[in-house]
């Protein structure tokens, strides 16, 4: 299956100039898109619904939306008030059916300056050929190392548990007249699980390594509850492998701050991951990955 993760920078190009159809001409044809950067109704943006419009852009494709950062944006028109909210967060959208999703808010340092907005990981359950897999579309902090590792905390903790804790609902329903089930089976949350993102870090930093770990005798090493760069077990990348480009003190800087993990029952599943250099759709360049999900997972995997 192919896989893409992609900060749009709210349809803004690297060339200045706004046009989500160019974003989405890009991840069409992916099996799972991950979208960071995504908005409603800001000002800056037309005001437009983006969701909508990528959805309406895509129609082939089932879709979550999980804001990080909302705020009122409701108005009155004659003589009624018409409710609407500000929002910034993150996407999925999946060719298969999005069986549950939840959003997770991040942790949050309050700044003096610079300026820092919420951050926060849509987690979105799909069942593929391989098995249940949660996919996570995350956006973590741009400020400090403190603040990502805070937050990768958080997240490594959700996902070790998530097997005992279960999805939207769990057990025998005792109540079938309220058809809280809508017969439907219990719902997985599985151990398998893969992060794609802008997590505004780089590879060797320390929010890196509290991701994968360090393992300098076995770099090969995949715990099943851990996760692997994606980019680390596929063919290699090659050297001029990065996602972002910035001019940082006179100096152009080339930075691969867009990652994919995958749970580590998939480490020898994945066969390529690359980067769309030169694409000029937004300020960073999309991650593509090719892993398979095809082929059952055994029975141990944790689903």
């Amino acid at each position: 299956m192919k896989l893409v993760s992609y900060n749009i920078q709210y349809g803004f190009g690297g060339d200045g100039h706004y046009d989500l159809s160019r974003a989405a001409r890009i991840v069409d044809g992916a099996d799972i898109i991950a979208l960071q950067e995504v908005e409603r109704h800001w000002q800056r943006t037309n005001f437009d619904d983006q969701p909508a419009i990528l959805s309406s852009l895509l129609p082939d494709y089932h879709w979550v939306y999980g804001p990080a950062f909302d705020m009122d944006a409701s108005e009155r028109r004659d003589g009624r008030i018409v409710n609407r909210r500000r929002q910034f967060g993150t996407m999925v959208l999946s060719k298969l059916p999005i069986v549950w999703s939840r959003l997770h808010a991040l942790p949050m340092r309050r700044t003096v300056r610079p300026l820092n907005t919420r951050n926060a990981a849509l987690e979105c359950m799909i069942r593929t050929p391989a098995g249940p897999v949660r996919v996570l579309s995350l956006h973590l902090a741009h400020i400090a190392a403190e603040e990502r590792l805070e937050q990768i905390d958080y997240l490594l903790a959700e996902h070790r548990r998530a097997p005992s804790d279960g999805g939207p609902w769990s057990g025998a329903d005792d109540e079938p007249a309220r058809n809280w089930t809508h017969g439907e089976k219990e719902p997985e949350n599985p151990l398998a699980a893969i992060w794609m993102g802008d997590f505004n870090m780089e590879p060797g930093s320390a929010e890196y390594r509290r991701i994968v770990g360090s393992t300098p005798y076995h770099r090969g090493a995949a715990y099943l509850d851990g996760l692997v760069d994606a980019a680390s077990v596929a063919s290699a990348p090659g050297e001029d492998f990065h996602t972002h480009e910035k001019t940082i003190d006179g100096r152009l800087m080339k930075r691969r701050l867009d990652h994919c993990f995958v749970g580590g029952m998939f480490a020898g599943r994945v066969s390529s991951v690359s980067a769309d250099i030169g694409e000029v759709a937004s300020d960073h360049f999309p991650v593509r990955v090719d892993i398979d999900l095809e082929t059952s997972l055994a029975a141990h995997s944790g689903g």
